[in-house]
């Protein structure tokens, strides 16, 4: 068990929030199809990460806004399987609202689609990929995520599925929980802790620390089974 206390909460979406593994690979593999290429090289980096950024890496001869057009529309019709991920629901309705923002790679209509989808809560701050310049690992998403909420980064605790994702959230000057959902733990290992997944993750608020201050709440995050 390992104790955190924080003001506000930064989530990844894909991986933490929702389960769209399947989706993504589907995706990428009728991608890759369309292009001749391997998919399993393009599936190993493509998690985590905007797809202008994944298609930079492995296709940069190709038209980055046309793919990334295609790549968009394929997800937006590609619902199958969907689900939110273990704790998710039972964490995001337990929190307030003002405490907590999206920081996610997709695009703002799809995010906006899988969260509906899985029966997850859609927050007020939701930083999508066309609201920022650099993508992950990047921290602009973070900051960004942060300044929405009004709460210094380093008072923020982020929950993050994958390496780029730990490093935007370190860059920011946040603490990160590692999810061991799509990579495994020691992929994780920057992460300031790492579970296996959000039922792992257990939030409360300290009122005795939140009663001296104006607006912000003190959270305590219980990590461990």
């Amino acid at each position: 068990m390992s104790l955190l206390k924080c003001h506000g909460f930064l989530f990844d979406m894909d991986g933490v929030l929702v389960d769209s593994r399947a989706v993504v690979d589907r995706c990428w593999r009728r991608w890759a199809a369309r292009h001749d290429m391997d998919p399993e090289p393009i599936i190993a980096v493509a998690h985590g990460r905007r797809s202008s950024d994944t298609l930079r890496e492995v296709a940069p001869h190709l038209d980055i806004a046309a793919e990334v057009a295609w790549l968009d529309e394929a997800e937006r019709t590609d619902m199958d399987g969907l689900t939110a991920m273990p704790g998710a629901v039972a964490l995001l309705t337990h929190l307030p609202g003002v405490s907590w923002a999206i920081v996610t790679s997709a695009g703002d209509a799809l995010a906006r689609e899988r969260l509906t989808v899985c029966g997850l809560p859609i927050p007020r701050a939701l930083i999508a990929s066309e609201r920022i310049t650099n993508g992950k690992p990047a921290p602009d998403g973070y900051l960004a995520g942060a300044r929405a909420l009004g709460i210094a980064p380093a008072d923020c605790v982020v929950f993050e599925d994958s390496p780029p994702g730990v490093e935007a959230g370190l860059a920011a000057g946040a603490r990160v929980v590692g999810i061991a959902t799509t990579y495994p733990a020691e992929r994780l290992a920057r992460a300031t802790r790492v579970v296996r997944d959000l039922s792992e993750v257990h939030v409360g608020r300290d009122h005795a620390a939140s009663a001296g201050l104006m607006g912000d709440s003190v959270f305590h995050v219980l990590l461990g089974a």
